[in-house]
Parts: C-alpha cells; structure tokens; sequence
C-alpha cells in the first residue's frame, strides 16, 4: 500500500462528515471516531492534528468542534488514497475496456507495469487473483493470455448483476431522507443523463465508472459483462434511478 494512505483516506472521509454536518458540534471522542472511520486511534490521532492544523477542527479547553467550511481543495487527491493493488485493479479495467480487449490478447507484464507507472510483481500479483474468474491463463515462458468468454458465462454474468443490482436498490431505499447518500445519488443521477446524450461516444467512460466506484469482484463481474456483450447501450443502475424519483 502507497505510504500514508489510509491516513489520507480517513483524514478525506473525516472531511466529508464534517461537511456533511455528521460532525457539526463538538466532535466525539477519539476511540468513538475511531470507531466510526475505521481505523486505529493514532490514524485518528495524525487525522485530528492536521484537520486541527488547517483550522477544519477547533481545539479549546480539550474540546474539539468543527471549524472553518471544509472546501474541495482541502481533500487529498484521488491517487494519494487509492492502494497499489486497486490502482492497478483500475489502470487494467481502463486498459481493457478502452482497448476493446479480443479474446486471444496477449498480456505482457513488463509492458503493462510500464504502462501504468507499478513495479512488474503488482501486476502479476493482480493478474494471479484477477485469473481466479477463469478469463486469463498463465502461458509458461510467454506471459498471460485473455481467453475470452462462452455465452453460458454471460448469461451467469447478467444473472448476478441483477441480483446484486436489485439487493443494492432496496438496502438504499432504506436510507433516511437527510442522508447524504441521496443527494450524491442525484449527482451520479445528472452525470449520467449527460453521459447518456452522448452514449454512443462515451459508454467506455461509462463503465469507467463502475471500474472506480463498484467493489473488486462485483466490479469485475459487471465490467467483464460489459466486455462480453460489447453493448453502447445505458444499462447502469437504472433501479437506483427509480429509487430517487
């Protein structure tokens, strides 16, 4: 993992809170806020000091509030809080959607290592648990190899994407109305409407998205049926969607 970067995750995710209100007042304790981020007490400790440094955070008699507006330009930047395994996990999903990858492709770890600015053993260690889904095989003396898909594993493809799509939907229809989950849905709603206007330019750029936000696996389910299917069509989270009105 990138030095500091769960310091730099917390210290983003604290940010958020306290611009979102879900810390406005006097802050909780340490091992309260330690707690809720997820991260060691001297994790929160360093968070603290800096937010305290750059006046997000008020210190006075041992108590602390919230301070001055958190702005965007307070937030570490996206690649200083990404790990080297979901960095390369993100850079080899771009690589494949944007090279509209063909089953047959060889893969050649020193080239993608150059390409994406890692060490040559991160991309073999993403390529060994990337080939658990069946879809790269190890060729001896010759580097890695795409197989491609059969229409039986599409088909189980899209099957677990609904399933997981439909179970997402009906956890987030249960969020409270102040959540600020709702209004970052209405974001991600807008952005999309745009991207769809010019979907039959733009849809790699739509399942870069999925490349950024969706977990390892499910990530991968979704964007290699994206592969698969080569669709343009907008077929995101649409459940999500309806959700919000």
């Amino acid at each position: 993992m990138r030095t500091d970067t769960v310091y730099k995750k917390a210290f983003n995710r604290v940010a958020t809170m306290l611009r979102d209100g879900q810390l406005a007042g006097e802050l909780p304790s340490e091992n309260e806020l330690r707690r809720r981020v997820g991260v060691s007490r001297t994790t929160v400790r360093k968070v603290l000091q800096e937010l305290a440094h750059r006046q997000l955070v008020a210190e006075r008699g041992g108590v602390r509030t919230a301070g001055r507006a958190v702005e965007d330009s307070d937030y570490y930047p996206d690649d200083e809080t990404t790990s080297r395994a979901k960095h390369v996990e993100q850079q080899f999903m771009e690589w494949m959607l944007r090279g509209d990858t063909r089953p047959g492709t060889s893969i050649n770890e020193l080239e993608l290592a150059r390409q994406f600015g890692v060490a040559t053993n991160g991309i073999r260690e993403f390529l060994i648990r990337f080939s658990r889904f069946g879809l790269l095989e190890k060729r001896p003396n010759t580097g890695w190899l795409f197989k491609g898909f059969t229409e039986d594993f599409a088909l189980e493809l899209f099957e677990i994407r609904v399933m997981f799509e439909l179970r997402s939907a009906h956890l987030f229809s249960r969020q409270p109305d102040n959540s600020p989950l709702w209004g970052k849905l209405a974001a991600l709603k807008s952005a999309h409407t745009e991207l769809l206007k010019r979907i039959e330019s733009r849809f790699h750029d739509f399942s870069g998205e999925l490349a950024v936000h969706a977990s390892t696996e499910l990530g991968a389910t979704l964007l290699l049926g994206r592969v698969f299917t080569g669709t343009r069509r907008m077929v995101g989270p649409v459940t999500a969607y309806a959700i919000s009105g």
